[in-house]
């Protein structure tokens, strides 16, 4: 299996391996990774796969796009990553049905308590191996919105050969989330928080990713969903929740997927181009609608700061998907050429681009199953309280998002799985508003936002910032 960047035009750039982007983040030219061909899945495969325990489900799924690491060996870290004491059942995700045809897929049951854990760990443990292997060090550098650090520092926290970089809004997160990872104190472990808005971090990492001296220089790599190990381990559970939801090959099922930086609905994308039997895959912003505008209109149009929202479902207040340039490369017909003018050159030009007059922009929905809405703070207070009441089950913010959505858009027939992405303890201010009550707090956050904190609070800028890892590197 090999792996080109969405912006390398032919002859360009040679075609790697997947080692060698594991720890790379962002492709030289700016763009992101994704495999030269989707493995495909027949049925006779998908039969094999349905009774597998989660974590040799995953290997089975991730050896097919990683070759370069040894089978028994990524086996091995499978089974080390995907286990009950870690994720807290067997099934690891398992399926929650709230009614017929409505189920909540459980992913939130990890060591931070959000769905990014669930790639997180895995990405850990292949770093860890890694880097042992070629006698080398990593310094990651990232940026989150809530909670992609908090999943990263713990999945590398003690990690030999790692030490994490990771920027945040400063203000902009939950107080359990900020409590979550200022409270790391671990040796290689630095937590930056920008004064500014997620994009802001964002656009500091591709600063950084893409000086390539600087990259080289102080092994820079990155575990934002950016870096295409993070995505691939995402696949595994649309596989793990359409087996659930289904007893034979020829039933589909549709994915509503909260969504910000369209990494978890990028990973959906990719399963369905699989050929896991998806109908929908639903994609569910908040009032940071950038997303809900293209796939209603085919104009991707980026906010600034100012105009980025401060919202009750902060970890989606993005608005520029990252990964985005992943599906629209698909969409072009994988058109580097034009992905780069788009991407590299409009978006920095007029801060937008336009595809409604674009035939392939029909696709998205037609080929690709795309659709999507938009959901409210008074929306997220409503579903909230009407799950709560109708279910007795209590779902954070961004899940509400993405019952919401997904409701709206249900078909007959076809089950709607709708991607829990964080327990309700990490944004407890707004279930106090909606429910009156407290969220349930894990025995081990106990008091968290009153431990001690080690944070770093800093300005938008590129070249302080280089020269803080530096400092903490030489």
């Amino acid at each position: 299996m090999q792996y080109i960047s969405t912006r390398a035009t032919a002859g360009q750039a040679e075609p790697k391996r997947f080692c060698e982007i594991l720890l790379e983040g962002l492709a030289p030219d700016g763009g992101l990774y994704l495999p030269t061909q989707y493995p495909q899945v027949d049925s006779a495969t998908l039969t094999r796969w349905r009774s597998l325990p989660y974590a040799d489900l995953a290997f089975e799924v991730l050896s097919l796009y990683v070759d370069d690491i040894p089978a028994d060996d990524l086996r091995a870290l499978c089974r080390k990553t995907y286990t009950s004491v870690v994720f807290g059942s067997e099934a690891i995700v398992p399926l929650k049905r709230l009614e017929e045809g409505l189920y909540l897929e459980a992913l939130s049951n990890g060591p931070t308590l959000a769905f990014k854990d669930m790639a997180m760990q895995l990405l850990g443990n292949l770093f860890e191996y890694e880097l042992a292997r070629r006698g080398e060090t990593l310094n990651i550098f990232g940026a989150t919105s809530g909670d992609t650090g908090s999943a990263a520092e713990y999945a590398m926290r003690g990690k030999k050969g790692v030490r994490v970089f990771m920027t945040s809004p400063d203000g902009r997160m939950s107080p359990f989330q900020q409590a979550q990872m200022f409270s790391l104190l671990d040796d290689n472990i630095h937590n930056i928080a920008i004064r500014g808005v997620f994009d802001d971090c964002q656009d500091l990492v591709k600063a950084v990713s893409n000086d390539l001296a600087f990259k080289q220089r102080y092994k820079i790599g990155t575990v934002n969903s950016i870096n295409w190990a993070r995505l691939m381990a995402q696949v595994v559970y649309y596989f793990a929740g359409y087996f659930q939801a289904t007893t034979a090959n020829t039933e589909r099922v549709s994915f509503c997927v909260p969504s910000g930086n369209f990494g978890n609905v990028c990973a959906g994308h990719v399963a369905r181009m699989m050929g896991l039997p998806i109908e929908k895959l639903v994609v569910a912003t908040n009032e940071n609608d950038v997303l809900d505008e293209f796939f209603r209109t085919g104009v991707y149009r980026v906010r600034g700061t100012a105009d980025t929202h401060e919202t009750s479902s902060p970890s989606m207040d993005i608005s520029k998907a990252s990964n985005f340039e992943r599906f629209v490369f698909d969409l072009l017909g994988r058109d580097s050429a034009r992905v780069a003018d788009l991407f590299g050159t409009a978006l920095a030009r007029t801060g937008a681009f336009d595809l409604h007059a674009d035939p392939r922009f029909a696709q998205a929905a037609s080929h690709y199953g795309f659709v999507s809405g938009k959901s409210t703070h008074a929306d997220r207070i409503a579903t909230i309280r009407d799950i709560w009441q109708r279910y007795g089950v209590m779902v954070d913010t961004h899940t509400a998002d993405g019952l919401k959505v997904g409701q709206q858009v249900r078909q007959a027939g076809i089950p709607m799985l709708v991607l829990e992405t964080a327990l309700p303890i990490k944004f407890a201010s707004t279930i106090v508003e909606a429910l009156g009550r407290e969220p349930e707090r894990p025995a081990k956050f106990l008091g968290i936002e009153a431990l001690p904190k080690r944070v770093r609070v800093m300005d938008a800028d590129v070249n302080a910032l280089k020269a803080y890892i530096a400092s903490a590197c030489d």
